[in-house]
Parts: structure tokens; sequence; C-alpha cells
């Protein structure tokens, strides 16, 4: 593992035991194994390490998505394990994708989102295309713009589960199918 990767994960580790605010540079580079000068050839900052983090979680997303989704599957298919796929990963990383958000909107940072999700953005609007040139979808889509609305539906309602509620399984099911019955309406799912 590279440097600059130790400190990253190294980062997320201390950020979740002891909190954004109360992390010194010290605790992080004591925790990749590595000297305070190193880390600033990488970083100017601890919350300049965000975007980082935010990179490795949608990488993170990217590769457990891919896992589940069958790209062979009938679109509705891919809907619903999309939908599974994205509250796994925020079940999973639920303390992450909080201190990233924290994170990111206390920093300067918070405009690096979108490019850090190009490439998830992308890869929908991919299967977007495809699904609207088999017809299986409304014509009228635009799959760039949708790619980003579905994405951000259903990251914000596993968030409202995994951040906020308490009986997370029950609401969990409720919420997902929900959301799937949102997009199947709004893509015109057959």
């Amino acid at each position: 593992m590279d440097k600059k990767s130790k400190i990253v994960l190294s980062a997320i580790e201390v950020f979740r035991q002891i909190g954004i605010e109360k992390t010194k540079i010290s605790d992080i580079v004591k925790a990749a194994g590595i000297a305070q000068g190193t880390f600033y050839l990488y970083f100017p900052s601890k919350l300049s390490l965000m975007p980082a983090i935010a990179e490795v979680m949608v990488e993170k997303t990217m590769e457990i998505v891919k896992d589940q989704v069958d790209e062979q599957q009938d679109i509705s298919v891919q809907m619903k394990q999309l939908i599974d796929a994205i509250f796994k990963v925020n079940e999973e990383y639920h303390e992450i994708q909080a201190l990233i958000y924290s994170g990111l909107a206390s920093t300067e940072h918070l405009k690096e989102w979108e490019t850090v999700y190009a490439p998830f953005y992308n890869w929908i609007s991919e299967g977007l295309k495809k699904a609207k040139m088999e017809g299986k979808i409304r014509q009228t889509i635009q799959p760039d713009r949708t790619a980003k609305l579905i994405i951000g539906l259903i990251e914000s309602a596993a968030e409202q589960i995994y951040l906020y509620d308490v009986n997370k399984e029950d609401e969990a099911k409720i919420q997902k199918a929900e959301v799937y019955e949102f997009l199947k309406h709004a893509l015109s799912i057959g």
C-alpha cells in the first residue's frame, strides 16, 4: 500500500475513533506509521483529506454495486439490485458516510464532491442509455442528469434509515420498496 493510501485509511480510522475536530495530524501519521512531513507531501491539512476519503468510499460503493447489480438482467431487476447495494453500503459504512458529509461540509472541498462521484454517475448513466436504446425506460430520460438524481434519491433514502432511524431493518424494507416504486414510475419501467 502506498503512503497516500495509508494516510487516508488511517485518517478514516482515527476520525471514527476520536472525531474530526479532536484529531490532530500527529494522530493520523502515528496510525499510518509515517513521518509528519510525509503527510504534508500529500495533504496540506487534515480537512483536505475529505475528498480522498470520499473517493475511497465511492470506489467501495462502486465495488459493491458492480458486484450486486447483474447487468444482464432487466432494468427493473437492476434497479432493485442497485437500491439493495446502496442500502448495504450505507448500513455497513454509515459512520464513514457521516464523517465525510460533516468533513466536506465544513471545508471548501464540498465542490469536489461531483468530481469524486463522476465514475459512479457515468456507470449509472451508461446503464440508462442502454435501457433507453432498448425501449425499456421512458425515451425522454436524460441519462446523465437522471443518473445523479437516482444516486441522490437512493443514498438519501438509505441515509434516512441508517443515520437517523432506530428500527432499521423494518424501515429499510419499507424505504427500499418505496424508492423502487418511485423510480419505476419516474423511469416508466414496465
